[in-house]
């Protein structure tokens, strides 16, 4: 039963992170934004996920898996963004590939940290 929650997770978290790399406005220049916008909101997800299994236990098991595991771990991007990295570094745009790859770290725990702690406030009311 785990595996199939994580599949159909892993499923429908792949078809919204091809959905968000057709629809989503691609700015010109070499920074790869939809991967860094697609990584951001996972991490603010991700954060408000986890803050409502600190109030609510049962969403700590089949629900993560499914969630967590599944929709978020289809729809993040750390292999492309290990890829787009190494792109960067090939060509020579050493400064983009640090700027990028310090961004996605440093903005990615801030979003999560944010989104944890704006939804546990929220709960406690």
């Amino acid at each position: 039963m785990n595996w199939l929650l994580v599949a159909c997770g892993g499923a429908i978290g792949a078809c919204f992170r091809y959905s968000a790399s057709v629809w989503l406005l691609k700015p010109s220049g070499l920074f790869p934004w939809t991967t860094w916008w697609v990584n951001i909101l996972g991490c603010f997800l991700a954060g408000i996920f986890f803050a409502f299994t600190q109030k609510y236990p049962v969403l700590q098991q089949e629900a993560r898996l499914f969630l967590m595991v599944g929709i978020l771990g289809g729809f993040t991007t750390f292999s492309s963004f290990g890829l787009e990295t190494f792109q960067l570094l090939r060509q020579g745009q050493n400064g983009l590939a640090l700027s990028y790859a310090f961004s996605s770290l440093m903005v990615g725990v801030i979003v999560l940290s944010l989104g944890f702690y704006l939804f546990q406030a929220i709960l406690k009311n």
